[in-house]
């Protein structure tokens, strides 16, 4: 099976950071970057608001832990975004090419 999971950034370049770390290790195949986003949140009590960076990653099912334990090490926020959705469907070759640029720790 494969996902698809959300992260979010503070700005580009930890974005960019992130991404990098997660594609040397093959924990996902294809990471977006998706610049200005507006984030509204409740944190500590309070509604916040921040200009964030959304990363859309591509992985398989076999690398999710991996790539959730890594996020969470190395993202610079308290409580990183790690949300992931099962792609039940998509071109035969795509999910190929993903599961063939993804691999589990060894």
């Amino acid at each position: 099976m494969h996902h698809i999971v959300f992260v979010t950034a503070p700005g580009l370049e930890v974005a960019r950071e992130l991404s990098a770390g997660i594609l040397e290790r093959r924990l996902a195949a294809c990471a977006n970057l998706v610049p200005g986003v507006e984030s509204h949140y409740w944190w500590e009590g309070k509604i916040c608001n921040e200009a964030e960076v959304l990363m859309i990653l591509k992985t398989t099912e076999v690398c999710l832990a991996d790539l959730e334990s890594y996020v969470l090490e190395a993202h610079p926020y308290d409580t990183p975004e790690f949300v992931t959705w099962p792609i039940t469907a998509g071109s035969e070759k795509y999910l190929l090419w993903l599961t063939e640029n993804t691999a589990p720790s060894e």
